[in-house]
């Protein structure tokens, strides 16, 4: 019998997306149906609009959403409370339809705003998972809820953080979830060779991650003219996709993408990744082997990232100017940080499927390409108990 998983992401920035597919690429491998539900269409037309353009606009007020999420989602205030609850009142209607006309064994939240509904539901299916899987190193209010069966999360910190707000949550801590494509870059010479970056130039990725955050156009302006060769990603944003495009007519050292599924190999060509501290750019960077240098702009959970980052070391940040960034660059440059060898990565994939079967779900161990596998992660990734004593 085949099992059906729903996978519950969202809308903002390529994070979610990005965790959605590797999940999916996982369970998939084991027989598994697989579909992707976006929680905030899921609120219906009116509410996941007002929910997404405010979210939206917050966080462009960085002061602003700093404010909510440390002050109310991370502290768990009523304010974090009544948001939860709202939210919740609409999803699981909408989630409790789609699993009568579809039904699912397990339903897998990569998204705040599916979480409690997930977990509401679980009383009315017999037999549904709940699984929640989150990247930050601090897990938020909107994130937590009674009856998940399972939180998946990458450090000891966010273990801490869901323990905050329930103290015997089942919870496992894996690896970040990271796409096969990654583990399999080609050599940096190889990857060169296919973009058109001599191999003598000092080459660094600015990758938009689908925020549109920064002075990623005046950055690449800089850096090229500083000599350094740019491969510049500006992800689902046109508007700065044209105005790549536009400069890198006039600049020869700029190699401009849109949208591009070609990052594996980008990250391969390069000697720096410029990126927002995303967990998950930042995890596909340190699987390939690539320094990072993060731009601290995104507000709320991507401070927490930023510092957790910067702890684990091949991370560095730079002042959020395009000089700024140039300075920095060149100074990673100037050390030869190309020489310093890549920490190894464990693999993802064993320590996410060794948690599921934890509760019951019938997923089979993954079959790696051994060149790929750096770890066993049983061993290199501690482990929590499912209850605490």
């Amino acid at each position: 019998m085949t099992n059906d998983a729903v996978l519950l992401t969202g809308p903002l920035g390529l994070g979610h997306e990005m965790m959605a597919r590797s999940c999916a690429e996982v369970l998939e491998r084991s027989g598994w149906r697989t579909r992707r539900l976006d929680s905030m269409s899921l609120l219906g037309p009116v509410s996941g609009g007002v929910g997404a353009r405010l979210f939206n606009r917050l966080i462009t007020i960085p002061g602003l959403y700093d404010g909510l999420h440390f002050a109310h989602l991370r502290t768990g205030s009523r304010l974090a409370e009544l948001m939860d609850r709202a939210a919740s009142a609409k999803l699981a209607p909408a989630l409790r339809a789609e699993l009568e006309r579809q039904p699912a064994d397990l339903v897998l939240s990569v998204f705040a705003t599916g979480a409690s509904a997930a977990a509401k539901l679980k009383a009315e299916v017999p037999g549904l998972r709940s699984v929640v899987l989150c990247t930050d190193v601090a897990v938020h209010r909107m994130w937590v809820a009674e009856g998940t069966d399972m939180f998946l999360v990458t450090s000891p910190a966010a273990a801490a953080s869901v323990r905050r707000y329930l103290p015997r949550a089942p919870v496992a801590i894996v690896p970040p979830p990271v796409r096969s494509a990654f583990y399999a870059a080609p050599p940096q010479e190889q990857a060169r060779a296919a973009l058109g970056v001599p191999s003598e130039d000092f080459c660094v990725l600015i990758i938009d991650s689908g925020w549109g955050f920064g002075p990623l156009v005046e950055s690449v302006s800089a850096l090229a003219s500083a000599g350094v060769h740019v491969l510049a990603v500006a992800g689902r944003k046109r508007r700065i996709e044209r105005q790549l495009r536009e400069l890198a007519a006039q600049t020869p050292r700029i190699t401009p993408f849109g949208f591009t599924d070609r990052v594996p190999e980008l990250m391969a060509a390069a000697d720096v990744v410029v990126a927002l501290p995303g967990a998950n750019t930042c995890a596909e960077a340190r699987v390939v082997g690539r320094h990072l240098l993060l731009l601290d702009v995104m507000p709320g959970h991507g401070r927490d990232n930023l510092l957790h980052e910067l702890e684990l070391g091949r991370a560095h940040a730079c002042v959020l100017t395009p000089r700024g960034v140039t300075a920095s660059v060149l100074a990673l440059r100037d050390e030869a940080i190309c020489g310093v060898p890549a920490v190894p990565v464990p693999r993802w994939e064993p320590a996410f499927v060794a948690a599921l079967r934890r509760i019951g779900l019938d997923l089979q161990p993954p079959a790696l390409d051994a060149r790929a596998d750096f770890g066993d992660p049983a061993r290199d990734i501690p482990r929590l108990p499912l209850k605490m004593p």
